[in-house]
């Protein structure tokens, strides 16, 4: 009886347990989906936006790699420094915990890596923002480069809301819609402000 009782608790608290790790591997992956579609976005709208005023192929290609570069630093430094502020908060409650005769050496286990999370968001960023590079980074003709551009962002914004709905169980059409009319504003409002303004600036 002892025995069978024991195998039970075991057994009720297992799905506990993997429903845990599914919400962490669940936000793990939205984070990399969110980070792909900030690079992808953000590059594929200063292309846009540098094809706007300039017609010179390498002068898009090289704004993207800046846009890449720089962008996955200030993803991988920014994530860094929010996860490690996360690590003293909880390394002082673990301590506390401990103290008072609370914690467990499996409580420290969990504790996030900053360096690891730095890397994933600045590999994410890089992934995205690798996408309208490839896709248009070098295309002679100026219509077509801008077209691929364009597309290529949004094929890839219906996969990346697709994923991020999935993990989320949202609903996905309109996640899709909601990500794909986004990145369109956001590539539109960058190409119309450099072509009003980018110009005579230049």
């Amino acid at each position: 009886m002892a025995l069978n009782a024991t195998l039970d608790a075991v057994e009720s608290q297992r799905p506990c347990v993997e429903e845990h790790d599914y919400s962490q591997r669940a936000q793990w992956l939205r984070a990399a989906v969110l980070g792909a579609n900030d690079g992808l976005l953000s590059t594929a709208s200063l292309m846009m936006g540098i094809g706007a005023v300039k017609d010179d192929a390498r002068a898009m290609l090289l704004s993207g790699l800046a846009g890449l570069v720089a962008g996955a630093c200030s993803m991988g430094i920014g994530e860094f420094v929010s996860v490690y502020s996360q690590l003293d908060i909880e390394v002082a409650q673990l301590k506390r915990e401990q103290r008072a005769g609370r914690g467990d050496e499996a409580s420290g286990e969990r504790l996030p890596s900053p360096v690891q999370a730095a890397a994933a968001s600045a590999l994410a960023f890089s992934m995205g923002a690798a996408v309208p590079l490839v896709a248009a980074g070098f295309i002679s003709s100026y219509r077509v480069r801008l077209g691929v551009t364009a597309a290529a962002a949004s094929t890839a914004l219906v996969v990346f809301g697709y994923t991020g709905a999935a993990l989320g169980r949202a609903p996905v059409g309109r996640s899709c819609m909601r990500v794909v009319v986004g990145g369109w504003v956001a590539m539109a409002v960058t190409f119309g402000l450099m072509t009003l303004f980018g110009a005579s600036a230049l």
